[in-house]
């Protein structure tokens, strides 16, 4: 791996990742944006310092914070859950098992009553997915992560979302599934999971024998986009100058 950091040195496979990230924040106006994990949370800073300059960010308590990460504003809980429940908060959650339709595990792997593994907890998994959009970030796409079908419903996918009803369906929506193979989203007739690009030096092959379930795979499939030489001197310079995203997406 190239130890240059200026714009010249040769993209990295993490910073094609948080490309993606910074894109599912695209067009989103002023939400309340929650990353979840170092790749998402570079990118939502990422996209507020460019193509998304009204995303409100936090400290992950109660304060809404700057570019510069210092506090700017006050966000009490009740003002939290208000954006929540409106449909005005885009989050970025992790997920121990995902399937076809975004049914998310984050509880517990093997049988409820008796699990093998047990994980996070529901969590607030229901709420965020039944009353703002939804995205996952995946950092070691696998079998394992992409299953035909998850052994407990955390967050709320579109299958289960629709059998629900009007209620649940409202403000449901997952813009997107980014990995460190690709991206992926749900723009299919059944709304089940499809490739929607892959990162430089991954073949949808790759993706699909990481992969669970049969995934739809469109004839072309466009490469994530390339980043700009501002967004890599952002990412690089201003943002995450430790290369703590290497970490999460070792080249």
């Amino acid at each position: 791996m190239t130890t240059t950091t200026g714009p010249a040195a040769a993209t990295t496979r993490a910073e094609y990742c948080v490309i993606a990230c910074a894109d599912a924040w695209r067009d989103n106006g002023e939400v309340l944006a929650s990353p979840m994990g170092t790749v998402p949370s570079i990118g939502a800073r990422l996209a507020k310092r460019t193509f998304s300059p009204d995303l409100l960010l936090t400290d992950g308590e109660a304060m809404l914070v700057g570019l510069d990460g210092e506090p700017e504003g006050w966000l009490p809980y009740r003002r939290h859950l208000t954006m929540v429940t409106g449909g005005r908060r885009h989050v970025m959650m992790g997920a121990g098992q995902l399937d076809r339709f975004g049914n998310q595990n984050i509880s517990c792997i093997g049988d409820w009553q008796q699990p093998a593994r047990q994980l996070l907890g529901v969590r607030g998994a229901p709420v965020n997915t039944l009353n703002n959009p939804v995205s996952y970030w995946v950092p070691r796409h696998s079998p394992r992560v992409f299953v035909e079908r998850v052994d407990m419903i955390s967050g709320v996918g579109y299958d289960s979302a629709a059998a629900a009803g009007p209620s649940a369906t409202r403000y449901h929506r997952i813009p997107r599934v980014v990995t460190n193979l690709g991206v992926l989203d749900f723009a299919t007739p059944d709304r089940s999971m499809r490739l929607a690009s892959l990162h430089p030096g991954v073949t949808a092959d790759e993706v699909r024998q990481a992969t669970g379930f049969a995934l739809t795979v469109p004839e072309r499939v466009p490469r994530t986009r390339e980043p700009s030489g501002d967004e890599l001197r952002l990412i690089r310079e201003v943002i995450d100058p430790q290369r703590l995203r290497d970490r999460e997406v070792p080249s």
